[in-house]
């Protein structure tokens, strides 16, 4: 029987056109790295996959698919019992040798059934974790117990950014464990160069005039993304020149377009919805607004970094791994709208500053590209897999 290896991840519930559906899967750079790294060890691949009958499903990738059942919601007692038998038939289906898991639920989940099954290898990747410095105490303190506790079952915790790096450092793992930093789940760079754009004839498209500075956010409209402090920030400007670009659906939607309309700034915000041009419209942008409250190590940050736009970002954890204030951005207290404004119009009275920090951008996001993660993987997982039983797996 093969050596298998098991990815678990979890995400948000499918609408029942997405859980039937037969399209094949390209796997994203969320999951490359490790699954290649993974393949080049010989391992048999498997994945969960929140799709029926998922083992059906074809992929990009010589792998296998298995129906994860594994939400982001933790109340979800139902689907999370469901998850976790799914995860132990294809465990002990597939002789595993590994599991690699994601996230508070899949990681919560992967470790419990590889503890469970006496699993060679656990390897837990956070991608934040839900303690953090400016989270509640209440939380920090159970979350961060949860962590202790579920990490004497991992051998290996792989994070992204400094301060969760620093955290699991102090926590007991399995004996020989280690903890590893990544720069985050990669972004190619590639897909930024090969795109050529008329810069003038997407701003008129977007609604813009020549002489419009324009700011775009993207990212769920949801309250950990705090655009509230966003759209106060663009009040504060007092200048109609401004207009503030978001690309997101979500539940606050309603809730922030009547916030514009409440300061008269509704013709400023623009509502952008999904959006598949993100890249072409950051390109057509001046500056990018993050006001977030809580990230592990952001993606959209990182393109818009890759997009050249200087930065404008609340100093939290993950952020500062990306920016440093004054090189390639400005750092501004999440719940402060007027240090935010005080940085848009500063930006945008130093127009020398601003390309500096382009070129800034250009050459920090170099650091976090695809192709640096997957060797950053390679080598985490030459050192945890093939040191206890390298007669087992192929080479």
């Amino acid at each position: 029987m093969e050596n298998g290896y098991i990815f678990v991840t979890n995400g948000n519930k499918p609408s029942l056109e997405a859980y039937i559906s037969r399209e094949d899967v390209k796997l994203s750079n969320f999951s490359v790295p490790p699954i290649e790294a993974a393949l080049d060890l010989g391992f048999d691949c498997y994945m969960s996959l929140n799709r029926q009958n998922a083992e059906e499903i074809k992929c990009d990738y010589p792998i296998h698919f298995y129906e994860g059942c594994v939400y982001r919601n933790i109340f979800n007692f139902k689907e999370i019992r469901k998850a976790r038998k799914n995860l132990d038939e294809i465990v002990k289906k597939t002789n595993c040798k590994c599991i690699h898991c994601n996230t508070p639920i899949g990681g919560l989940i992967g470790r419990q059934i590889g503890k469970k099954n006496h699993v060679d290898k656990v390897i837990y990747t956070a991608h934040g974790f839900h303690f953090y410095k400016g989270g509640s105490l209440f939380k920090n303190v159970v979350f961060k117990f949860i962590e202790r506790r579920l990490a004497r079952s991992t051998d290996a915790i792989i994070t992204m950014n400094n301060e969760d790096y620093e955290a699991a450092k102090k926590f007991k793992l399995k004996s020989g464990g280690k903890v590893y930093k990544v720069h985050g789940v990669g972004i190619t760079l590639k897909d930024f160069e090969n795109i050529s754009i008329d810069r003038k004839e997407k701003r008129k498209e977007l609604g813009l005039k020549e002489d419009d500075i324009a700011l775009i956010s993207a990212g769920d409209l949801i309250k950990r993304k705090n655009y509230l402090t966003a759209i106060c920030a663009i009040k504060a400007c007092n200048n109609l020149h401004i207009h503030y670009l978001i690309c997101g659906i979500g539940p606050e939607l309603e809730s922030l377009k009547a916030l514009a309309k409440k300061l008269g700034i509704e013709n400023q915000i623009h509502f952008l919805g999904f959006r598949q041009d993100i890249k072409e419209i950051m390109l057509s942008c001046d500056i990018f607004l993050f006001t977030t409250l809580q990230e592990g190590l952001p993606r959209s940050l990182m393109e818009a970094m890759a997009s050249g736009l200087p930065c404008i970002a609340s100093n939290i954890r993950g952020n500062i791994d990306l920016i440093e204030d004054g090189i390639n951005g400005i750092l501004c207290n999440p719940k402060d709208s007027n240090s935010f404004a005080n940085s848009i119009k500063f930006l945008i009275n130093n127009g020398d500053l601003l390309r500096k920090m382009k070129l800034s951008n250009l050459e920090k996001i170099k650091e976090y590209d695809v192709s640096v993660v997957k060797e950053e993987m390679k080598k985490i997982y030459k050192e945890v897999l093939t040191k206890h039983n390298s007669k087992e797996v192929r080479s």
